[in-house]
């Protein structure tokens, strides 16, 4: 995934409106007569960096005569107290860009630190790590960015790039059927295989529920808070079905997943491991700008 400066500016400009106000009242009154610095942005912990461009892009929001200079590039692993940022300019404005850059760079490293964690314990299984729609309101291309620069998978942006039947839409089809009717997942499943939609994607909950999602043809099944157990013989399933002749469907597991199990998971067979916390729940990576 690559990073537009569309669509990234305008959140960079909200960012600074809101840090900036109408200026940066201490750097204007201390530096009467600017002066050029130079300065450093350092890691204070071992993380994956991402959003080195967003970093250069806010420098040159501010002053564009900022001389940026990356020590790295994003989805690199870089070690405390490392520079990773070089950057020559007025004293004024560096000051009035540092703690945008700090925050954009400190939440994205965080999510691709934790990302790379993941593929780690997951690395040799087969399975890989997938990020999920529980994003940062309006963050989402951000961080969906540094999920990649962390090693990890998106699958969609949106409601509007992807198909996948949850567990309310075939809720909500029962209702509108007025009672509880069966075949309500294959019927759902239908719909967007007679319109000729790719790579439909379909949540269940219970074996019950899979079988008729495998039968109908699914391509991706998402097995949502399933027990190991009951993930197991899904994947056996889906190995009957092919060993019989029928396409593979692709198994994604998600919900309850941590560092401390993802690997007994990733073990079973499934393809994918889909995890709202490495948007959601990232720690910040902790950077400083020093003069």
């Amino acid at each position: 995934m690559k990073l537009s400066k569309e669509k990234v500016f305008p959140i960079i400009i909200s960012a600074l409106k809101e840090d900036i106000g109408s200026g940066d009242i201490t750097s204007s009154l201390l530096f009467e007569k600017d002066a050029n610095i130079i300065a450093h942005i350092v890691a204070k912990e071992e993380a994956v960096v991402a959003g080195m461009d967003v970093a250069k892009w806010i420098f040159d929001a501010v002053d564009e005569k900022i001389a940026f200079t990356a020590l790295c590039k994003d989805g690199d692993r870089v070690k405390k107290n490392k520079r990773i940022i070089s950057v020559k300019g007025s004293a004024k404005n560096i000051l009035s860009a540092e703690r945008a850059v700090l925050n954009f760079l400190g939440h994205l490293s965080g999510v691709a630190t934790l990302t790379a964690e993941y593929v780690k314990e997951v690395k040799g299984t087969g399975a890989k790590i997938y990020d999920t729609r529980k994003t940062t309101p309006g963050l989402r291309e951000l961080e969906k960015y540094a999920v990649t620069a962390g090693g990890g998978f998106n699958f969609r942006i949106g409601l509007w790039d992807g198909i996948m039947i949850k567990d309310n839409h075939i809720n909500g089809s029962r209702l509108e059927a007025r009672g509880l009717r069966e075949n309500i997942i294959r019927k759902s499943i239908g719909i967007f295989k007679n319109r000729g939609y790719k790579n439909v994607e379909v949540e269940v909950e219970t074996l019950a529920e899979f079988k008729e999602a495998l039968e109908a043809g699914a391509d991706i099944i998402m097995l949502d808070n399933m027990k190991i157990e009951d993930v197991k013989k899904a994947v056996k399933l889906r190995g009957l079905r092919v060993k019989g002749g029928g396409l593979r469907v692709a198994l994604e597991a998600s919900g309850g997943i941590g560092l401390e199990n993802v690997k007994e998971i990733a073990k079973t067979g499934v393809d994918r491991i889909s995890i709202g916390r490495l948007t959601h729940s990232a720690p910040s990576i902790d950077f400083s700008l020093e003069i």
